[in-house]
């Protein structure tokens, strides 16, 4: 199993949603490089939530429950082979995990978050999300 991280701004999409809606096409990523990603998780992959811009923090989890199939959301006249994944609502954690937190953590160091922060889908290693998860109470 792999682990991933998607992000979402809670304005737009939130954990509180997603976990009412039970499972979300992930749709509308418009990176190479997270695309790649998309394209990388198979059925079962943990993803941790992370709730961008207003909030800044890792506040659940999910899992794959479909591999990647091109994205409905793509407009006719859009280049790239643009795909996406079925998530599936997990375990809200009972303590968000910050940005700020993320930082001063140095297991966390390295996770592909704090160096490309505009990236909205990011590998996860299973320490990394060993202490994601000890860090938001599960």
């Amino acid at each position: 199993m792999k682990h991933w991280l998607v992000k979402s701004e809670p304005e737009a999409y939130s954990f509180a949603q997603f976990r009412k809606d039970k499972t979300t096409a992930w749709t509308g990523v418009r990176n190479f490089q997270a695309r790649n990603f998309l394209k990388e998780m198979a059925k079962g992959d943990e993803a941790f939530f992370y709730h961008s811009v207003s909030e800044k923090a890792v506040v659940g989890l999910a899992t794959v429950a479909k591999t990647s199939y091109p994205d409905p959301t793509v407009e006719p006249d859009e280049k790239g082979d643009w795909v996406c994944v079925d998530l599936k609502a997990g375990a809200a954690f009972p303590r968000p995990v910050t940005l700020e937190e993320i930082k001063t953590t140095a297991a966390l160091r390295e996770l592909p978050l704090l160096r490309q922060s505009r990236l909205s889908v990011s590998p996860v290693t299973a320490a990394q999300a060993t202490v994601l998860r000890r860090l938001g109470g599960l």
